[in-house]
Parts: structure tokens; C-alpha cells; sequence
């Protein structure tokens, strides 16, 4: 069993709606076709330097792996035994990078908090 978690990057101000939207269409197959966003890039980075996906070793957080990488968004599908700390680590990193998280479990849409510093 799985769960999945996504990060948009989707322009300032974006609401829950239209994080949902976005994930409608690409489920449906339509897809930004433009380089990909440089927050999602710095977010792929950072998640990955502390959970690789290429080789996803042993111990990896991913059901599946590589990562989901499109231009305007990333899906991690983590396994339901995922440590928190991973799901912190998502969290944080979003905020930084300034990316809508999104649950489609349920449908929720996390804006990115700000960051502390």
C-alpha cells in the first residue's frame, strides 16, 4: 500500500481549486510542456540528495521510484510505513521552495507556509 503526495508549482497566489484542476488534467494525460519550474528543480534536488531515487536504496521512503518529475509539478507515491520525518522533510522543503502541497487523498491543498529564518 501507498500513499501519494505532490508538489505544484503552480503562480503565486494559486487556490486549492486550482491546484485541483491542475491535477485533473494531468491525470487526464495533458501536460505542461515547457522547461521545468526552477523551485521544483531546487525541491527534486534537495528531497533526493536525502532520499535518493536513483538507485531508491533499501530503506527508501518510495513505493515507486524515480520520481514523477514534470514541469510544473512531482509526485511522490512514499510507502504507508514512510517515516515521518520524510513527510516533515516534504513539508519544509515545499515551503522553501515555495510550492503548493497536495494531498490527493482527500483533496488537500497545503499553501506553502513561511519560512522562519
Amino acid at each position: 500500500m501507498s500513499f501519494d503526495l505532490i508538489v505544484w508549482a503552480l503562480p503565486d497566489r494559486a487556490t486549492s481549486a486550482e491546484v485541483r484542476a491542475a491535477h485533473g488534467r494531468c491525470r487526464q494525460g495533458m501536460h505542461v510542456q515547457s522547461q521545468p519550474d526552477p523551485r521544483l528543480v531546487r525541491f527534486y534536488r534537495a528531497i533526493t540528495a536525502s532520499y535518493p531515487d536513483r538507485p531508491a536504496g533499501p530503506d527508501t521512503p518510495w513505493q515507486v521510484a524515480p520520481l514523477h518529475a514534470a514541469a510544473d509539478h512531482i509526485e511522490m507515491n512514499l510507502h504507508e510505513t514512510c517515516p515521518d520525518q520524510v513527510l516533515l522533510d516534504i513539508e519544509r522543503l515545499a515551503a522553501e521552495c515555495g510550492l503548493l502541497l497536495f494531498d490527493p487523498q482527500d483533496g488537500s491543498v497545503y499553501p506553502p507556509t513561511p519560512v522562519r529564518g
